[in-house]
């Protein structure tokens, strides 16, 4: 599948207790880990991803899939599409989904990042998976506008 159209794209390593996130200048040549986001409640992180994605212009959103060795959704990767279709519904942006498959230990081995706790993990994870989406794709969708379901106010942690 050929690459993607360039453009301004904000990446996002979604973990339970923090979001490593990574962007692209709009030709997809420099990609720059950023600073993580700790995890609140999803209002609270939509606020600042929002903020965020003003800021660089983001005319999409990519989230990593952490599957599998047999390419199979785990929980987690489960956690990170509801996440990131969430996300992408709140902030009116189109989504592609990447899969991540151990782009964690692939970023610490190359960053020497082992047992990080400050975010530099994970944003350099979400810089790892945003140099895949460029080279490999897919193409950023909409999200269908859908009803949030119960329990899913600006109030509720994120699933």
């Amino acid at each position: 599948m050929p690459a993607p159209a360039p453009r301004s794209v904000l990446a996002l390593d979604v973990g339970r207790r923090r979001i490593g996130l990574a962007g692209c200048d709009p030709l997809g040549v420099t990609v720059t880990p950023l600073t993580a986001l700790r995890r609140g409640r999803f209002g609270a992180d939509v606020e600042q991803l929002k903020a965020l994605a003003s800021q660089r212009r983001a005319q999409a959103l990519v989230v990593g899939l952490p599957l599998d060795e047999a390419q199979r959704p785990t929980e987690q990767a489960e956690h990170c599409r509801r996440y990131g279709e969430r996300l992408a519904r709140s902030l009116a942006l189109p989504l592609a989904l990447v899969n991540e498959h151990s782009s964690s230990w692939a970023a610490a081995e190359a960053h020497g990042l082992r047992g990080d706790r400050s975010g530099a993990l994970d944003s350099a994870a979400a810089a790892l998976l945003l140099r895949q989406w460029l080279q490999e794709g897919p193409e950023p969708l909409p999200v269908a506008a859908a009803t949030p379901a119960l329990g899913q106010g600006p109030d509720a942690q994120a699933s």
